[in-house]
Parts: structure tokens; C-alpha cells; sequence
């Protein structure tokens, strides 16, 4: 098995998504399935598996990897600053909380 993806041995080891596998992702997940949702997406992901290893079979030994295919490129511009035509007070305005000149925010770290 050393040859193998790590997709091939999911698929070797797991032909079929069952309903209680289906059961414990939602539970990780914390979403609540009806029986026949759970039914519908055994067979779902077992269609996706079965799609992953046709995608596996493939030979990809002398294709480079890509990010992107459309030749594009990103365009980026230098940040200016400049004067704005609304009063800092004005802009408070809509702030659902303030101290002094500006919004206050709940913390994000503690």
C-alpha cells in the first residue's frame, strides 16, 4: 500500500459511506439530520469517494501543479491616504458604540 494516496486508501477502506458514519460527522459537525437526509447523504458521499478515486487513477506524474488557468494576474495599487468629506462626528453617528473620536468594538483576544 506504500504507492497508494491517501485518497485510495479511504476508498479501500471505506467503499461505502453508512448511515452512522453520516450520523458522526453531522454530531461533529453539530447539525441536526432527518433519517432520510442521512440516507440521501450516504449515498452522496459515496458517489464523491467513488468520483475521488476515478480522479486517483489518473496519471499526473509530468503535470505541473496550478493554481490558476486563466493567465490572469493580481492587480494590486499603493493604499493613499486621503481626506475624507464627512465629519468625524458624522461618521459616529452610525456606530453602534463610541469612546471619544472612535468605535469601540468588543475584544477579539483576551
Amino acid at each position: 500500500m506504500a504507492n497508494l494516496s491517501v485518497n485510495a486508501i479511504l476508498i479501500t477502506f471505506m467503499k461505502k459511506i453508512t448511515k452512522e458514519q453520516v450520523e458522526e460527522l453531522a454530531k461533529l459537525a453539530r447539525i441536526g439530520l432527518t433519517d432520510d437526509e442521512k440516507e440521501s447523504l450516504s449515498k452522496e458521499m459515496t458517489t464523491v469517494l467513488d468520483y475521488v478515486q476515478m480522479l486517483d487513477e489518473v496519471e499526473t506524474k509530468n503535470i505541473h501543479p496550478t493554481s490558476q488557468v486563466t493567465g490572469l494576474k493580481n492587480v494590486l495599487r499603493d493604499d493613499k491616504i486621503k481626506q475624507s468629506d464627512i465629519s468625524i462626528t458624522e461618521r459616529l453617528k452610525n456606530a453602534p458604540d463610541k469612546e471619544n473620536t472612535s468605535i469601540k468594538v468588543r475584544k477579539v483576544f483576551e
